[in-house]
């Protein structure tokens, strides 16, 4: 689980870079109509729950993997936080293909681990934050909610949870929400831009404008 504990470390880096600048930003008075200081902290609150999971499945006991997961971190903060305050929709794009590659990731490890994890239990800190814990955080990251065929938004806030295998699709599924949400960011400058169903990756876009 090391792996997942340097991404998860990464991963919630940019979201500390947007807070910081957004909140300079307030300070000379600007002000965010749109409430992506919210959505960006519940992010990181997120992302934060993830890598207290990899902890505890022992993903950081090792010195080499925690010294390798804080440097890339420190750097990467200070490099975000420049990109951010010169064009957001960079920042956001660089954080749309770490989401995409994190999906890709965990979605790999499912797949060819599908039977090790079905037999592992749940870790506490996975059933507090996804059963017991207030829903509301998780609520406030997911931007762009998927809807039923009677365009009803569908309801995930207490979801499956009896495995390990299970806390992996939830987390799996968490950066989807993240990489969706940045995906309109990028090409709506709005975290509502498009429906669930009509996200495509910034690339993708990009590739049949050309074609």
């Amino acid at each position: 689980y090391a792996k997942f504990f340097v991404l998860e470390t990464v991963a919630r880096v940019p979201y500390f870079a947007y807070l910081s600048v957004l909140h300079l930003r307030e300070t000379f008075g600007y002000r965010d109509d749109e409430d992506r200081m919210r959505t960006h902290y519940a992010e990181a609150d997120n992302e934060l729950h993830h890598l207290l999971i990899m902890e505890h499945l022992g993903g950081n006991s090792r010195a080499v993997d925690r010294n390798i997961a804080h440097f890339m971190a420190f750097f990467y903060y200070w490099y975000v936080v420049a990109v951010y305050t010169i064009s957001a929709p960079a920042a956001y794009h660089l954080s749309e293909l770490i989401e995409d590659h994190a999906y890709n990731t965990y979605d790999k490890f499912l797949k060819e681990h599908e039977e090790m994890l079905k037999s592992k239990p749940v870790p506490p800190i996975a059933t507090k934050y996804y059963i017991e814990d207030n829903p509301y955080m998780r609520d406030a990251f997911r931007t762009v909610k998927d809807k039923d065929e009677n365009g009803r938004e569908i309801s995930n806030r207490r979801p499956k949870l009896e495995t390990l295998y299970d806390v992996f699709v939830n987390v799996r599924d968490d950066e989807k929400e993240h990489w969706k949400t940045l995906c309109n960011l990028v090409q709506y400058d709005s975290m509502n831009g498009v429906e669930s169903k009509y996200v495509k990756s910034t690339e993708a876009l990009v590739g049949a404008s050309t074609k």
